[in-house]
């Protein structure tokens, strides 16, 4: 069933706002940073600022005019339609307008918004049967599905995820680590849930998130059942603690001297759960390392999410690609034939990532339960290459930029002490640039090349699906080298020794 534009069907039910999304966040949660317990994350100055801009994201989605609005199939009412599995190929692109929409309001500086998990979550929810357990353990992980998906489509919830164990030993799995229970996994069982101990990373936006998806991701072992689990729990569960790295937010002066890092700064966070009670009609899988592997490969989750983050990475690549337009023009070198190679290069770069978005979207094609599942030799061929695109498209803008993100003032009061104003008017400006334009510019390019925030962002965007070689393999196993093969076999009977 193809969804449909707001007010075609069923009553109009609103959709979140920002406000209601920022009171759900004052629930009492467990989050640490520089040793303290954080009071409330919508006001700390680690996390406030990317609370904020994930609100201006729900508003923005429940903005009468916007593309975001569609009327669930399943409950009539109306929703954010990046909460609803794609039915048709209608649906896939009104889905990559979403994200595009929300995408283009922090430029990708935030990778992981309520539409990456919920793109996985849509997928688990179509295929219920991957979680269909023998009916030995009385529980319907099945039913637990579709009805979350209902829950999060209804109350349009944030939820991130964990899905990576610590990296305490990465030649081994779980079951071979000394200590119990280092992984997250389930220590006991009860009448009313099942109880979860151990440690699993990487939480990004956690700290900001209503809930969170716990699960593995690395494939495991039949020694590792305890850890072949999948639940959804609110960030505020008794016993689940956030571990966060250092946020750059708060070291940053200014937004005028750091402006990526004052508003995107996500936060990633190390999840430790303390005897977590985990009520059954929250758990997906339950110690099954088949069925780890079927959530992710046999539902189509792991396409719709991973298409929903290269959605993403298009629209970062297309910033980046105007910061160094604009530095060449300012630096009035834009003719100059080698600054125009390095500008056709990042054009290209930026070019290869949107195709390969777009190439997904036109080789889709349907599953057996009506899934419209994003073309997967496009786009693992795509997510291949974002390890190499990523480091390259900085060098670039390094190469692009010289000493100019060097030779800018020490901050913003500079420009505010008048005998100090004058020195920077006059030699910090460029043919037709002001000082202080000169300087937003570079300030903003050495934030997103440079500082700490930009260096989290290139390590972050090298690993963002997997190491490289968990990456490239699976643009290996679904590129289809099947046919590139038998033409090469066919040509080369075509002709002998003679």
């Amino acid at each position: 069933m193809t969804t449909t534009e707001p007010g075609a069907t069923g009553a109009a039910t609103g959709l979140r706002g920002g406000k209601s999304y920022l009171a759900a966040l004052r629930d009492g949660r467990d989050v640490y940073v520089d040793g303290h317990r954080v009071d409330d994350v919508t006001v700390h100055p680690a996390f406030g600022p990317a609370a904020r801009t994930v609100a201006e994201l729900y508003d923005l989605a429940a903005d009468p005019a916007s593309d975001m609005r569609a009327i669930d199939p399943q409950s009539g009412t109306e929703t954010n339609r990046i909460y609803l599995t794609p039915r048709s190929r209608e649906d896939l692109a009104a889905f990559r307008g979403a994200v595009r929409t929300w995408a283009r309001h922090t430029h990708g500086w935030m990778g992981r918004t309520p539409d990456h998990v919920a793109a996985f979550l849509a997928g688990f929810a179509a295929h219920p049967e991957a979680f269909a357990s023998d009916g030995t353990l009385g529980h319907d992980f099945a039913a637990n599905v579709r009805a979350y998906q209902r829950k999060l489509a209804a109350e349009q919830l944030y939820v991130s995820y964990a899905i990576i164990p610590p990296q305490v030993s990465r030649a081994t799995t779980a079951h071979a680590w000394e200590g119990e229970h280092i992984q997250a996994g389930v220590v006991e069982e009860r009448a009313e849930g099942l109880v979860l101990r151990g440690a699993q990373m990487l939480a990004t936006g956690a700290a900001v998130a209503d809930e969170l998806m716990i699960s593995c991701i690395k494939p495991l072992t039949e020694d590792d059942r305890d850890f072949a689990i999948s639940v959804v729990v609110p960030v505020a569960t008794p016993g689940l603690k956030l571990y966060c790295r250092r946020p750059y937010a708060p070291a940053a002066t200014s937004a005028f001297d750091y402006p990526l890092s004052t508003r995107y700064d996500e936060t990633d966070a190390l999840l430790v759960l303390d005897d977590v009670l985990v009520p059954w009609d929250r758990v997906f899988v339950d110690r099954d390392v088949a069925g780890l592997r079927r959530q992710f490969f046999d539902t189509g989750a792991h396409q719709l999410g991973n298409w929903q983050a290269q959605i993403r990475l298009a629209v970062k690549m297309e910033f980046l690609a105007g910061l160094g337009r604009k530095m060449a023009a300012v630096n009035g070198v834009d003719r100059f034939p080698g600054v125009v190679e390095k500008l056709g290069e990042l054009a290209s770069l930026a070019a290869t990532v949107e195709s390969g978005v777009l190439a997904a979207e036109y080789t889709a094609a349907a599953d057996a339960a009506g899934v419209f599942r994003p073309g997967s030799r496009a786009l693992y061929g795509a997510m291949g290459l974002q390890s190499e695109v990523y480091p390259r498209v900085l060098g670039i803008l390094r190469d692009l930029a010289g000493g100019g993100v060097l030779q800018v003032p020490s901050g913003v009061e500079d420009l505010r002490v008048p005998a100090i104003r004058a020195d920077i008017d006059r030699y910090v400006q460029s043919p037709g640039v002001e000082a202080a334009e000169r300087i937003k510019l570079f300030k903003l390019v050495w934030d997103a090349v440079g500082s700490e925030f930009g260096g989290r962002h290139h390590q972050y965007e090298m690993f963002y699906a997997g190491a490289p070689f968990v990456v490239k393999g699976y643009a290996y196993r679904n590129y289809g080298f099947e046919p590139a093969v038998r033409a090469v076999d066919e040509f080369v009977a075509s002709y002998d020794e003679s």
